[in-house]
């Protein structure tokens, strides 16, 4: 069976309802909903791939990375090998990434370089969290190589297209921008600001993450936010919760602009999907939240037929999550010849897709494949939850026959569509079909 024949038979089974309108030569199809996917790009579930089983559909993994591994010598960056360690683990495989650099994080081995250390940078131990060394941040020669070493990875990964998203990480306890309740051991807000100046000027194309909205980072306008105590900490009525504190820096509608995501509060993943899953649902519309990782639900074993059904919800209600609700296609179009196409539909998420992946139309053929496709003005990021709309002039296919109009939304890492839309329609090599339409010769 050809695809073409397999797109026929699904769209002849009910999956659209469609009305021609005989005046116009249109065709009007209303696509029937249904659940949305729950791994599409940049949402859902951020996990560890090194947590044991995964045990709930993924877009993205959470990848820690010590500075001394990263940089193991002065100036000489190891992030190939660290990538072919880390981006090559199968649980990774066809993810999205996003990354942390720490230099320390408590209970775990030290992540000092040891070349910073010779350079005369100090590190005082503290016994908080399991313990650990803290270095002396605002050292000469600790801001010096801070500041390099966020330089080199903007040009690693500002314009890598696997990367997710960038988490400040570098200063404090994890890499979370604080000492608490240590807070002699932080770092100065002049080392503070110079961190964030070699970051925006590093990374002017990747959405960046800083830990809390209040304080420095909550002044630049392109920072988007983690909140890793998610839904406890997210807006408890305290001054130090994550609302609050974004609430306070009046950065409280960044989502619209600027990712929004972080971890839930381990491990007490059954309690949140259980007898707390109304409040966790209330918070993540509440601080629109887009993904959370590295723990949470997707990691938690012996799920019950409940947890899964609220786990799929959570996912569904995170970040974007797209429905077409109308399509307006022509009947027939002469070879060459510019027709109208219309297409409504909604965000039905809490918050928008965050980068330009372009939005493309195509006419499919026999085998599925694009014959021609136009990429269309439309700026995705610009759609909030609420409806949106599609209009183009499409050119048909110079040759004669029965094509599919599909859509698709692509991905620059594969070069391919990505992201799918929560209805029930044919997927075809990506491409989500939208109706059929008869292209005639020139001529006829």
């Amino acid at each position: 069976m050809t695809i073409l024949r397999m797109l026929c038979l699904l769209f002849s089974s009910g999956a659209l309802f469609a009305q021609q309108v005989p005046e116009s030569k249109e065709v009007i199809l209303l696509p029937k909903a249904a659940p949305g996917p729950l791994d599409n790009p940049l949402k859902g579930y951020c996990v560890y791939t090194d947590a044991g089983k995964i045990n709930r559909p993924y877009s993205m993994v959470f990848l820690y990375i010590p500075w001394n591994k990263l940089e193991p010598k002065e100036g000489r960056y190891a992030f190939a090998e660290w990538e072919k360690e880390a981006w090559s683990h199968p649980a990774a495989a066809g993810k999205h990434v996003v990354l942390r650099v720490y230099a320390d994080y408590p209970k775990k081995p030290p992540a000092m370089p040891e070349w910073l250390l010779k350079k005369g940078v100090t590190q005082k131990p503290y016994e908080d969290y399991g313990g650990g060394l803290s270095p002396d941040y605002d050292h000469p020669a600790m801001v010096a190589a801070l500041e390099r070493l966020v330089t080199a990875m903007g040009k690693r990964y500002d314009k890598h297209p696997r990367v997710a998203f960038v988490q400040l990480g570098l200063l404090g306890f994890w890499g979370e921008w604080h000492t608490y309740p240590r807070n002699e051991l932080f770092a100065s807000e002049k080392t503070r600001r110079r961190v964030l100046e070699a970051y925006r000027k590093a990374f002017p194309n990747k959405q960046l993450m800083a830990r809390y909205g209040d304080g420095l980072p909550g002044q630049y306008p392109r920072m988007g936010f983690h909140d890793d105590m998610f839904p406890e900490d997210t807006d408890n009525g305290k001054s130090w919760s994550f609302l609050e504190r974004l609430r306070r820096a009046k950065r409280i509608d960044s989502w619209k602009t600027t990712i929004i995501g972080g971890e839930m509060t381990p491990p007490h993943a059954n309690k949140w999907l259980g007898a707390k899953w109304d409040f966790t649902m209330e918070m993540a519309k509440r601080s629109h939240f887009s993904w959370v990782g590295p723990y949470g639900p997707a990691l938690q074993g012996k799920a019950s037929e409940q947890f899964i059904k609220r786990s799929d919800e959570l996912v569904r209600t995170l970040g974007y999550q797209f429905r077409l609700t109308e399509i307006r296609l022509p009947v027939a179009a002469r070879a060459g010849e510019s027709r109208p196409v219309t297409i409504r539909g909604v965000n039905e998420g809490v918050a928008p897709f965050y980068y330009p992946w372009l939005v493309k139309l195509a006419w499919l053929d026999a085998r599925g494949a694009a014959a021609a496709s136009t990429t269309l003005q439309d700026d995705l990021r610009k759609w909030l939850p609420g409806p949106f709309a599609l209009e183009a002039d499409l050119d048909a296919p110079v040759e004669k026959g029965i094509y599919r109009l599909a859509l698709g939304i692509e991905d620059p890492w594969s070069g391919k569509p990505a992201i799918r839309f929560a209805n029930d329609l044919p997927v075809a090599m990506g491409w989500t079909a939208l109706g059929e339409v008869k292209v005639v010769a020139g001529t006829e």
